[in-house]
């Protein structure tokens, strides 16, 4: 299969920029790049086309994407009156797998081919999300939710089952699979210490993904300091082996410096949510502090908080809340890095979020109604900005 057009191409630097030319993809890889290549035969694209790296979601939740819209509450309220009720309804093992057939759909036509994504506490209910993940094509890692508090009684299960559900997961879908299970403790609240540190200790047993929560409203920050003994939100997780260059950290927002300097000593990556920080008016996370102390960022929707499902949309509210908060922010090349090869990065996927030769041909076709190349600019800002989900014409899959 040929695909010819204008090609989204990573930069070293962090930046994506568009080069003409044509991908060669056969058995689910890209095997050939030409660069300034016009083919007289070509299957996907044309002259005006983008071709693109699938997007990919470094935060998001499976049973949420039917509450998106749940306006005006701050998160802890918004978890007990809105986000705990839906959860309980994946208790029906058949509805999470009809529901996680429905979001997979919805990534698929906004163009997200990997995902790092929560289920609920049910462990069958979360292998039937990854089994349905791992049917779709799309990559990803997926977690059963731990919880052993602070949250109605039914989403509250023993710690040792918990653990021992998830030690099960990593057996069945362990670390380097296409899908993989992820270890998902929600964030400090929900957990006990033992369900905290059995989290960690089987994610360094198995080397799986770790993905949380941390420090998203302050509110939040105060409970865990009270169940906690006082122990600062990140030292928390220091404690119990949960902050690894593998452990994905949602939000973010409310971090003292020595927090920041902890999480860049530990490599752990903070998946900034922008639409989900404005959404429930928990802040606005300071990307520029988190760049200059070293940390690492990725960046997710955070649906259904987040009310963007297109990552596309999500890179660009990424952009708008930097400028919101002073005179440094990322540029359009950067933010089509950060929702491709970067994020691909930060789940460990060297082979993904990226055209080059090796890649896996998780790719897009998108055909752009608005006259972006020659009289634009710059190409890729106006993309970003008039960006129109219907201009996504084709999504093919490595499988």
């Amino acid at each position: 299969m040929i695909l010819f057009g204008n090609l989204l191409l990573a930069d070293d630097s962090g930046k994506c920029h568009i080069e003409v030319g044509t991908v060669r993809v056969a058995d689910g890889m890209i095997d050939e790049v030409n660069l300034g290549d016009r083919p007289k035969h070509f299957d996907h694209g044309g002259p005006t086309s983008l071709i693109a790296p699938g997007f990919i979601d470094a935060h998001c939740h499976l049973p949420q994407f039917d509450l998106i819209g749940a306006h005006g509450m701050p998160l802890l309220r918004w978890l007990s009156d809105v986000t705990f009720p839906s959860e309980m309804k994946w208790a029906d093992v058949d509805y999470a797998r009809s529901m996680t057939r429905r979001v997979i759909d919805q990534l698929l036509s906004v163009g997200t081919t990997g995902i790092a994504t929560y289920a609920t506490v049910h462990h069958e209910s979360a292998r039937a999300a990854i089994e349905e993940v791992s049917a779709s094509g799309l990559r990803g890692v997926v977690g059963q939710v731990l919880m052993d508090r602070e949250a109605p009684p039914a989403l509250c299960l023993p710690a040792q089952q918990l653990l021992d559900e998830a030690a099960a997961l990593q057996r069945e879908f362990p670390s380097g699979n296409r899908v993989a299970a992820a270890i998902t403790p929600r964030f400090a609240i929900s957990c006990s210490e033992p369900l905290l540190s059995g989290a960690g200790a089987i994610a360094a047993e198995t080397g799986a993904t770790i993905q949380t929560h941390l420090a998203e409203t302050v509110q939040e920050c105060e409970r865990v300091s009270e169940l906690f003994g006082g122990t600062p939100y990140v030292d928390v997780y220091r404690q119990c082996g949960l902050l690894t260059e593998r452990s994905l950290l949602g939000h973010g927002i409310h971090l003292h410096p020595a927090d920041r300097d902890g999480l860049r000593r530990s490599e752990s990556t903070v998946v900034h949510c922008p639409t989900a920080n404005t959404f429930l008016r928990s802040g606005a996370m300071s990307r520029d502090a988190m760049i200059q102390s070293g940390v690492k960022l990725a960046v997710g929707s955070d649906v259904g908080a987040g009310y963007e499902r297109s990552m596309v949309r999500v890179a660009r509210a990424m952009i708008e809340a930097a400028s919101s908060l002073g005179p440094r922010f990322p540029s359009t090349a950067e933010a089509w890095y950060a929702i491709t090869a970067g994020n691909a990065d930060s789940l460990g996927w060297t082979d993904a979020g990226r055209i080059a030769v090796g890649a896996s041909a998780d790719l897009l076709v998108i055909n752009p109604t608005v006259s972006w190349l020659g009289g634009a600019a710059d190409p890729l800002s106006m993309l970003m900005f008039a960006w129109d989900d219907r201009w996504l014409k084709t999504t093919l899959l490595a499988r």
